[in-house]
């Protein structure tokens, strides 16, 4: 007759053979997502990385290259007033229309003109000492609008190419989560292969899987501070952040006027003005009080912003309309320091002045998210902390794809074996699915797979081949 103390072991070695055979069905279900993934969006995460880490330097080469027209070459006493600016602008091209202009805090620095040639946005950069044009680019072929074109739409444009960047971003917050996961130490924990690499044999499936593992461990939360601080401006779930910071009043507050009532207009400020800090673009714009007045000048607005203390750069932009309103405004790359007015066109009365202050707790964060994305917090130490992400990221996506090649076998994609264990599956897939609740592309990307899975993959024969492990 047993005894209980041999009983009590027996069923406690049972109980231990099951839940590692739980953990382990749980592992390879993990890890065969993560390999989907990674095999799907690597090339994009790349591009994304690639593009991201060459516009964080976006002052430094853009200060290069156009050098001759961002600095003046001689410092006056003091600068035109910018009516005087926008009128000899204007004068010496004739078909020119300002439509706003950029008041720099660096008294060498140039001012920025947007204009509008004959219905053809172009950027004019003006000596302020001398009112003389030092040259003129082309809004959509500048150095920063290529990469961040590339980085937002992989150049093609439009609306698919901005949803796959979306998605991409969104899968790579799956992907981190999910491999840091399957790099957890499962027995003790280990220096080697866990927090340093090893790579004492070059060219291993061991030194490729440590490339990949290690540097990811370690820039993992930069990466998801980087991809979180992007996706407010991503097109379908920016627009959910957008809903949900106001939904909660964390956002920036509705109006914030000196007097009146909510504007019943629909115009927002991203419709009508530059150099929004992305907690306002949403705002309803007012309007301005026709009353017989003559409008006001540039150079009125800039006085108004002055006495307000708005912090330069700040960027004047023009009325559209008899009912417009100037609109001055800073998305400073300090975010503290971000402001938008909109002054009556008539009056000067200031219509909407919107600081950082006013800013709800959500769009606070936000506003660093975007700051720390664009590499713009700490100067220099927030661009290489940034460059070395990205490094990171691309060194990461690369060595997965040999990590893949050296265990591919021939004829098949070489995917991780699954589990039979229903239940893991079941609520791993859950799992998932409640992510794609959050980030609604990851939804339906999961959702497309599960349908071509079952009516394409498992009908064809030569698919399901190079699909099986």
């Amino acid at each position: 007759m047993e005894s209980k103390i041999t009983k009590s072991a027996r069923s406690g070695t049972a109980k231990t053979k099951g839940s590692i055979g739980w953990r382990q069905a749980l592992y390879r279900s993990v890890w065969r997502w993560h390999f989907y993934a990674g095999v799907i969006f690597a090339p994009f995460l790349i591009i994304l990385a690639f593009s991201g880490g060459v516009y964080l330097f976006k002052p430094q080469i853009e200060d290069q290259l156009y050098k001759d027209m961002l600095t003046v070459r001689e410092v006056g006493e003091s600068p035109m007033t910018i009516d005087e600016i926008a009128a000899k602008s204007e004068r010496a091209y004739p078909g020119t229309k300002v439509a706003s202009i950029t008041v720099p805090e660096n008294t060498s620095s140039s001012y920025m003109l947007l204009v509008s040639r004959d219905g053809m946005g172009t950027t004019m950069y003006v000596d302020p000492y001398t009112g003389h044009a030092l040259g003129m680019l082309d809004s959509d072929k500048t150095f920063s609008t290529f990469f961040k074109k590339l980085h937002s739409q992989l150049v093609v444009g439009g609306t698919f190419a901005n949803r796959l960047v979306e998605l991409a971003a969104c899968w790579a917050v799956i992907l981190l989560l999910t491999g840091l996961y399957l790099w957890w130490p499962r027995t003790k924990a280990q220096i080697w292969g866990t927090v340093l690499p090893r790579l004492s044999k070059p060219g291993s499936r061991q030194f490729w899987r440590d490339l990949h593992a290690v540097p990811a461990f370690w820039l993992s939360i930069v990466l998801l501070l980087i991809i979180m601080g992007g996706l407010p401006w991503s097109g379908v779930m920016g627009e959910q952040i957008d809903r949900f910071a106001n939904a909660t009043n964390t956002n920036a507050p509705p109006y914030a006027y000196s007097f009146g009532e909510k504007p019943e207009s629909v115009t927002v400020a991203k419709d009508i003005a530059e150099d929004l800090p992305w907690a306002v673009e949403s705002l309803p714009v007012p309007t301005s009080a026709a009353g017989g007045f003559l409008p006001l000048q540039l150079s009125d607005a800039a006085a108004i912003a002055e006495r307000e203390g708005v912090e330069k750069p700040y960027t004047i932009t023009q009325p559209r309309g008899d009912k417009g309103v100037f609109t001055v405004s800073t998305a400073h790359e300090k975010p503290g320091r971000n402001a938008t007015l909109h002054l009556d066109q008539y009056s000067g009365a200031v219509l909407t002045d919107v600081r950082f202050s006013d800013y709800g707790i959500m769009a606070k964060l936000i506003s660093y998210g975007i700051a720390f994305h664009e590499g713009r917090i700490f100067g220099l130490t927030n661009q290489l902390l940034g460059l070395a992400a990205c490094l990171g990221l691309m060194l990461t996506a690369a060595s997965s794809y040999i990590m893949w090649r050296k265990r591919k076998p021939t004829g098949k994609l070489g995917a991780p074996a699954g589990t039979d264990n229903r239940t893991v599956k079941l609520v791993l897939l859950l799992i998932m699915l409640l992510g794609g609740i959050v980030m609604p592309l990851v939804g339906v990307s999961i959702l497309t797979v599960i349908v071509i899975d079952m009516l394409v993959i498992r009908r064809i024969k030569p698919l399901r081949h190079w699909f099986s492990v």
